[in-house]
């Protein structure tokens, strides 16, 4: 029998190719939480791995196998995938990749183990083709090392340009830094960071850190600081206003409760949530995070419930996900470019739903963890030709390396982590 997290990696894979369910909550499910703490990072490399690079491995085996991939049973591809993986990206010996895919296929689909064998052990032996180049052919490369579907590498290549798409999807293929805020209510929080090993890097948004070396998701579970990406801080930021500030589409609750850190007693949040289990799971960070000025509330913001205007309003849209690839590589196989258009729609309505709320001289903050256009420009420039009393407003001093005319973006081949837009917009 194949080891169990082999097992798992394979049915993990499985249940993402059926869809209904993210990455980040199957790998949070039961069976894998169960797994003991070494067969658990053997696991998460096993899977992630495998999504991230899946072109690459695709690339690999496609002359190996000597037929159309996607002809293969599923199980038996995602398998060939996951010992590929073994073979060209991590330190496990040759004998035991094949070996042990063998004997995984041979549960899934007894036929194929032969193939199975053949395949690995000529990939072993062989070693994977060469790979295109990407200056003489940027899409091929792209869609091979990059790992990026067809759709998405002629999209980048198109609107960006085949050097700075090819740069992006580097960008993408590596894990990205883990950044992070510190606690400012527990006692001593840096120094306890430190006693742990960990080695904060000050990144150019105030107050955020990089973290290397330690172990920042300990310190994370103690509440002493919180997993953020700095992209992700820059939007808080930018909608921390005195007064009163609604967060609409607010869970986890990482900008809620940064918001409310920045200006403490100066400010209360209304955190509200669509979804009754993720406004549930957002009064569970805000009590951990202990922030008595962040108030959770469900509510829908296509609807919002409240009778009152709000000094500041973040909307940090639902979109796509594709400027997070490096975190969230199944994000890379699941969406499409009929998403785009369906999250662009729906994140119009959202900003005509919430424009309402906002008081005069109050700011409404725009965000996703996009970097496609039809997501961030084009819905904010709909919005402001349709309300102008609406207009753009210059970034803070801290923010300006982060500009691009009107709006602000992070950059995942400038700046690491994710890509985050945010336009932020004052009511006169």
């Amino acid at each position: 029998m194949a080891t169990a997290a082999r097992e798992l990696a394979l049915r993990i894979l499985m249940d993402l190719n059926a869809g209904g369910i993210t990455l980040g909550d199957r790998l949070a499910a039961a069976d894998a939480e169960a797994l003991p703490s070494r067969d658990r990072g053997f696991l998460h490399e096993l899977v992630l791995g495998a999504l991230r690079h899946r072109g690459l491995l695709d690339h690999a085996l496609r002359p190996m196998v000597q037929r159309d991939l996607e002809a293969l049973d599923p199980a038996v591809l995602e398998a060939l995938r996951l010992g590929a993986y073994q073979i060209l990206r991590m330190r496990v010996p040759h004998r035991a990749a094949v070996s042990e895919s063998v004997e995984l296929v041979r549960g899934a689909a007894p036929r194929a183990s032969g193939l199975v064998n053949a395949v690995l052990r000529r990939l072993a032996s062989q070693g994977p083709p060469s790979l295109p180049d990407p200056a003489a052919d940027p899409l091929g490369w792209l869609t091979s090392a990059g790992s990026l579907p067809d759709w998405l590498a002629r999209r980048w290549a198109a609107r960006l340009g085949s050097a700075t798409a090819v740069a992006r999807a580097r960008a993408f293929l590596e894990v990205p830094p883990a950044a992070f805020r510190l606690n400012p209510r527990v006692t001593g929080a840096f120094e306890r960071a430190l006693e742990t090993g960990l080695e904060p890097v000050p990144l150019p948004v105030p107050g955020a850190w990089q973290a290397r070396g330690g172990r920042p998701t300990d310190l994370a579970a103690q509440a002493v600081l919180y997993l953020q990406d700095q992209g992700s801080q820059l939007v808080a930021r930018l909608a921390a206003r005195p007064g009163c500030v609604l967060d609409a589409c607010a869970a986890p609750g990482g900008k809620s409760t940064l918001i409310g850190d920045v200006l403490g007693d100066a400010v209360t949040v209304v955190a509200g949530d669509a979804s009754p289990a993720r406004a549930s799971s957002l009064a569970s960070l805000v009590r951990r995070w202990g922030s008595p000025n962040v108030h959770v509330a469900a509510a829908d913001a296509l609807r919002p419930p409240f009778g009152t205007r709000f000094d500041a309003v973040l909307l940090d849209a639902p979109c796509t996900g594709l400027g997070t690839l490096g975190r969230n590589p199944d994000i890379r196989w699941r969406a499409s470019p009929g998403d785009v258009d369906r999250q662009s729609r729906r994140q119009a309505a959202l900003l005509a739903a919430l424009a309402p709320l906002v008081k005069p001289k109050g700011t409404l903050v725009y965000a996703t963890c996009s970097a496609e256009p039809e997501e961030n420009e084009d819905p904010v420039r709909g919005f402001l030709e349709t309300r102008p009393g609406f207009e753009p407003e210059a970034a803070p001093d801290w923010a300006a390396r982060f500009g691009d005319g009107r709006f602000l973006r992070t950059l995942p081949e400038r700046d690491g982590g994710d890509a985050f837009f945010a336009a932020v917009l004052a009511r006169r």
